[in-house]
């Protein structure tokens, strides 16, 4: 087993439409706004940016996300990622109830060298760190929608 290699899967159900969420969710120069553990994004080009989060431990990860796959009607944004972060992540949202539903997957290999060193005894302070910043993610999305 690659100690280094995870794949995550969250669920998101939000009080809002689809177009409401796809909308807020392509654009990721907004997130720092709503997601505290989204630190920075900046644009490169129409297509690309440099993303840095950070979570409850006290590491930066920083990595370059480029669209792979754009389909509002689908409901799918899809990110190749590279840096401290290697793989892909992607978000399909659909309509639940009066909302929607924001499913987030991500499969990844960390390449920062202290994760690394550290990926068998801190492989579940890692998955832990990342819920939380998903939960925290979930909740300020929410709210963002709901004061726009």
């Amino acid at each position: 087993m690659d100690w280094s290699h995870y794949r995550f899967r969250s669920r998101w159900t939000l009080p809002a439409p689809p177009a409401a969420v796809y909308a807020a969710l392509e654009r990721a120069e907004d997130y720092p706004h709503w997601w505290p553990q989204v630190r920075e994004v900046n644009r490169l080009d129409d297509t690309s940016g440099v993303i840095r989060i950070r979570s409850v431990l006290p590491y930066d990860l920083t990595f370059t996300a480029r669209e792979v796959r754009r389909d509002p009607a689908a409901g799918v944004l899809e990110i190749a990622m590279a840096g401290d972060l290697e793989g892909w992540a992607r978000w399909t949202i659909t309509p639940a109830g009066t909302g929607s539903l924001a499913r987030y997957d991500q499969v990844v290999e960390v390449r920062k060298p202290l994760m690394r060193r550290l990926a068998v005894p801190g492989r579940p302070l890692f998955r832990a760190n990342h819920w939380l910043m998903m939960r925290a993610g979930r909740r300020g999305l929410a709210a963002h929608l709901e004061a726009v």
